[in-house]
């Protein structure tokens, strides 16, 4: 133990990983102190780089020894504040795993793929395709997030209707615990029936059970043909209707199908550039739906106009436009994917992370338009929806004029926020879906979770991190005693 030296953790933390390895400078922390969308901020002692597994273990022992708290940090694109400091409490060490990047092996053959916790999803994305297979975890974050960080919130995305989310999608871990040991459970196996499957404690876990630093990843085959279609119509039931259609009609081949209303394209188109309505009109709502397969892209589009046609005579559709070229199926992809930036730009979209059952999505929309509109009467409504596994981000969105006029922001916050969460709890809902808890939503898990499984919850924390040093005051609230 270091208590009572004249050394601080900064200085412990240079002497073991190396000065260009520990930032203390508020130049350098501030975009680490700062999320993305400039919502939540805190101070740090100082942010650790570190260069391996092995650097990340002594930071985390020497955070141990100085009873400093532990700030895991990836990409820093989390929406609920998960991965920046609070205000309370001892300022944190962040270990962010920039440096940890490497994709440390491809196996083709047994469909899996081994990389460190700091590897950008697209790298992983693209090293996955070089040697012919796909990583199916698509979201608009992909370019900046880590897999560490999918990891830790069991991210969804677009493709979650076909391959699942990031738990469907990890084999195996290797994690750093908060006493700085090293769990190796990089297993490359489907089969491994062998006590308690660890790696799923620390999937969906946010950082307060360890710091994942590799990670073994399910490959599936790459699809050679795409077949993607841009639909306009007129409510969500319509869509609920068309989405059975094309379950009925392509089984596995449908691999996309995200909702997303007027209101939302209109900000796309107005606020991110080179972004182009992709039918003539507007629409209520509108659809990105996609077929995904091996052999002959035809054989998809034909199977998709089959759809979309029989769709059109039932009055189910009221415009479509289906890609005739790679170029052009990106572009509608870009437009489902800059969601995020229009509504940074806009705004203050208050994000809602809502799963209910799929038949239960129109319900649930209609439902919580008319609750936020109780509580602000006319207030706009973004709705983006991964339609095919009922997750909906019901966005109740505010003005920057409006929202400067609001006396107490939180409490505006939390009220509107909870008024959604109500109605998908009423429908057998959640109120987190994929994005995760952070610090934004600790008191709807107090709300919602019964004592039982907080307790379990509370519980494992306790064993694996008994000193609540790691990401502390996210995910759980406090224990009672």
């Amino acid at each position: 133990m270091m208590h009572g030296t004249s050394l601080d953790v900064t200085d412990a933390l240079r002497a073991s990983l190396g000065a260009d390895s520990v930032l203390t400078e508020p130049a350098d922390l501030a975009a680490y102190v700062h999320d993305w969308r400039e919502r939540y901020t805190g101070p740090a002692a100082c942010v650790v780089l570190p260069r391996s597994t092995q650097d990340v273990a002594a930071a985390v022992r020497i955070c141990r020894d100085f009873q400093v708290p532990v700030l895991p940090q990836g990409g820093n694109t989390s929406l609920c504040g998960g991965a920046v400091p609070g205000t309370e409490g001892k300022p944190p060490v962040i270990i962010a795993l920039a440096r940890l990047r490497r994709v440390r092996s491809v196996d083709a053959a047994n469909n899996t793929m081994v990389v460190d916790g700091g590897c950008v999803l697209a790298t992983v994305q693209e090293a996955a395709r070089a040697a012919g297979r796909l990583y199916p975890i698509s979201l608009g974050a992909e370019g900046s997030c880590h897999i560490a960080g999918t990891i830790a919130t069991n991210a969804g995305g677009t493709a979650v209707l076909r391959y699942g989310n990031t738990r469907e999608n990890v084999l195996g871990l290797e994690v750093v615990l908060p006493d700085g040991s090293i769990w190796d459970g990089l297993k490359a196996l489907r089969k491994n029936n062998t006590g308690y499957d660890l790696k799923h404690l620390f999937i969906g876990s946010e950082g307060t059970l360890g710091i994942v630093t590799g990670a073994t990843l399910k490959l599936h085959p790459l699809p050679t043909a795409h077949a993607v279609a841009w639909i306009g119509l007129a409510d969500p039931q319509a869509a609920l209707e068309l989405l059975g259609r094309f379950q009925t009609a392509c089984g596995s081949r449908l691999s996309g199908f995200e909702l997303i209303n007027q209101l939302q394209l209109d900000l796309v188109l107005t606020r991110v550039p080179d972004r182009r309505n992709p039918l003539a009109g507007s629409h209520p709502w509108h659809l990105l739906v996609e077929l995904a397969d091996s052999g002959e892209a035809e054989e998809l589009s034909s199977a998709l106009n089959r759809v979309l046609e029989a769709a059109l005579e039932a009055g189910l559709v009221q415009d479509a436009v289906v890609a005739a070229s790679e170029a052009q199926r990106a572009a509608l992809w870009e437009i489902r994917h800059s969601v995020s930036e229009a509504n940074k730009k806009a705004g203050v979209g208050l994000t809602t992370d809502c799963a209910v059952p799929v038949s239960a999505v129109p319900t649930f929309i209609a439902q919580a338009t008319h609750a936020v509109r109780e509580l602000v009467p006319g207030l706009p409504v973004i709705v983006v929806a991964h339609m095919g596994d009922g997750n909906v981000h019901f966005i109740p969105f505010f003005s920057w004029e409006q929202w400067g006029a609001i006396s107490d922001p939180d409490a505006m916050a939390r009220r509107v926020r909870h008024v959604v969460n109500e109605v998908s709890h009423g429908l057998g809902g959640t109120f987190s879906a994929e994005h995760g808890i952070g610090r934004t939503l600790v008191g709807e898990m107090a709300h919602y979770k019964s004592p039982v499984e907080l307790a379990l919850m509370q519980a494992i924390k306790a064993t694996i991190d008994p000193d609540g040093r790691f990401n502390p005051g996210r995910l759980l609230p406090p224990r009672v005693a």
